[in-house]
């Protein structure tokens, strides 16, 4: 196994863990914690798959990103607003 696909199992098992854990109610599914393992697993992922292209998994792993984005940056704009954080 290459370093390219333990980082791709290792994302794989951050973004799978996060899902678990908003599952079994151990993650909000919309707090940091489960947003930066989202990130970060579809960030490694991707590297990944920079050495073994395939187009559909690059497409969804790379949705999966923006959307973890979106979610950090709501979050950011919650906390410079003042608002609670879930």
């Amino acid at each position: 196994m290459t370093i390219p696909d333990i980082a791709g199992v290792i994302g794989v098992a951050l973004m799978l863990g996060a899902y678990a854990g908003g599952q079994l109610g151990r993650l909000g599914m919309t707090g940091l914690p489960a947003l930066l393992m989202n990130l970060a697993g579809s960030v490694m992922v991707l590297w990944s798959l920079a050495f073994k292209f395939n187009l559909a998994a690059v497409l969804m792993e790379s949705a999966w990103a923006l959307v973890a984005m979106y979610g950090l940056v709501k979050l950011a704009v919650k906390r410079l607003r003042g608002a609670p954080i879930r």
